[in-house]
């Protein structure tokens, strides 16, 4: 056989598909989130609900945009809020989400998470559909909104069950707080949660 022909075969077995597409990036940070679940998970209790939010506290730092979700659950009151009280709001809307994943992923007991490969667009967004596989239990519906942050898609909602919005849901529950003691008022509600025990 023609050595040059060969050369070409071999380059061309070499070479992935042309039809082959790169996993999108937003799929790459809920599945970063995903693996940091299934960390805490199999840790359990033998880290303790402290020891599991150490773990997973760097990964929402890394896949979700806090500032915005914070600012969002807020709503329209957010510019009339002060900068600091603005700021401490974020930290406790960060240790509030910390705190709820180290309680609700406590045990492992064969759960994994599946990811659908088709990413849908939603205006300048991104939707992530996933599912929780509980193999004594019925699977749950994760679903993640992302939008680009910094050059990153990082997570800006939840969607539990295909309906229910974890924003709207926040928007609501910070509504009487912020009514009746406005910013700091909200603030000391989310730090009361984060540190309430299972």
């Amino acid at each position: 056989m023609n050595k040059s022909l060969v050369a070409i075969m071999a380059l061309a077995l070499a070479s992935p598909p042309a039809f082959a597409q790169p996993a999108d990036p937003a799929s790459g940070t809920v599945q970063a989130l995903n693996n940091g679940l299934l960390t805490i998970m199999r840790a359990g209790s033998a880290a303790g609900q402290a020891g599991r939010a150490r773990s997973i506290a760097p990964v929402v730092d890394r896949t979700f945009d806090i500032p915005l979700m914070t600012r969002l659950s807020v709503g329209p009151s957010w510019p009339t809020i002060a900068p600091g009280d603005q700021t401490a709001l974020v930290a406790a809307f960060r240790a509030l989400t910390v705190a709820q994943y180290a309680k609700n992923f406590d045990g492992f007991s064969g759960e994994s998470f599946t990811i659908v490969p088709q990413v849908e667009t939603r205006g300048g967004d991104k939707l992530v559909r996933t599912t929780l596989v509980v193999p004594t239990g019925a699977p749950e519906a994760l679903n993640y909104r992302l939008r680009q942050s910094g050059g990153q898609w990082k997570i800006i909602d939840v969607y539990y069950r295909n309906a229910i919005s974890q924003l709207a849901t926040r928007r609501s529950e910070f509504a009487r707080p912020l009514a009746t003691g406005g910013a700091p008022a909200l603030i000391a509600h989310l730090n009361r949660l984060a540190a309430r025990p299972n």
